[in-house]
């Protein structure tokens, strides 16, 4: 089926104005994207991160007629003389079949493999992860996840417990499950996020080792000889005593969602209570790991 695009030119204070505008106009979908190439910051479970300069991209039946589209914008004033747009006819395409080609299996240290279920698994003897992309953050495709994942790989899990806070999708938890942790526990304030650790967890043979809890409800005397946390900078930061206290005496501690430029300060948060180990980056986004002092 034919389509066609309209990209507008817009700010992280217009966008979702112009989104919801789009949608009741008839669009079957809305993109934003950064016009400028500057970070994307990965967002907080439920919350839609916008950069500063943003197109904002809808895409319509190509049956739809453009210029009334236009007209409804220029007289809502979202389009104007300092408003710049395009209509492009869009190629038809597979489009699911795109979008699972950019997804391929990938290794993370020397045992680990995170594989989407429509592939062939590289290496059966291998540890593998069987992860699909879903509605919660977390396919180790962003930097913060895969600095994670390789410092998982080269702990020695086995027999202890693991927690993951902040759990998103669950990978976290489940590559600890299958890298011979004991148990996990995953935390998140997010509903979502519950639901997919626990089908993911499922999909992996590991459910019934993994215990999953809203932060609101998670009991008050957990602790972990592992705790791993792939949020953002500023909650890490917020969040440093309620972590502390996840960890036993001697625990191993693995924070990130960190931008290099934010490391300095997050390790202040923990220093008292952690050794620190050297930050660990990867394309601006690092890794602070240590170990709680007995």
């Amino acid at each position: 089926m034919p389509w066609v695009q309209i990209r507008i030119n817009s700010n992280d204070k217009q966008a979702e104005k112009i989104s919801e505008t789009l949608e009741a106009l008839g669009s079957v979908s809305v993109t934003f994207v950064d016009s400028q190439d500057t970070p994307v910051f990965e967002p907080l479970p439920g919350e839609t991160r916008l950069w500063g300069n943003t197109d904002v991209i809808a895409l319509f039946d190509a049956e739809t007629d453009m210029q009334q589209i236009v007209a409804e914008l220029t007289a809502q004033r979202i389009l104007t003389p300092a408003v710049s747009h395009k209509i492009e006819q869009i190629e038809d395409k597979d489009w699911e079949r795109e979008w699972m080609d950019n997804f391929h299996p990938m290794r993370f240290g020397e045992r680990l493999w995170i594989c989407p279920s429509w592939r062939p698994v590289p290496d059966e003897s291998a540890v593998n992860v069987m992860l699909d992309p879903g509605l919660a953050f977390g396919t180790g495709t962003h930097p913060t996840t895969a600095l994670c994942l390789t410092w998982l790989d080269g702990l020695d899990l086995n027999g202890k417990t693991v927690i993951d806070f902040g759990c998103g999708s669950g990978i976290l938890a489940i590559a600890a499950l299958k890298l011979g942790a004991k148990q996990a526990i995953g935390i998140d304030i997010d509903p979502q996020a519950i639901l997919a650790s626990r089908d993911n967890a499922e999909r992996n043979g590991v459910a019934d080792r993994l215990q999953l809890f809203l932060a609101k409800d998670q009991p008050q005397d957990l602790q972990a000889d592992v705790v791993v946390a792939n949020i953002l900078a500023g909650p890490l930061k917020e969040l440093a005593e309620p972590i502390i206290t996840l960890l036993k005496p001697n625990a191993a501690l693995g924070l990130s969602g960190i931008l290099a430029n934010q490391a300095q300060a997050v390790c202040e948060a923990y220093q008292s209570q952690v050794r620190l180990e050297p930050v660990a980056e990867l394309e601006e986004w690092c890794r602070i790991s240590g170990v709680k002092r007995a």
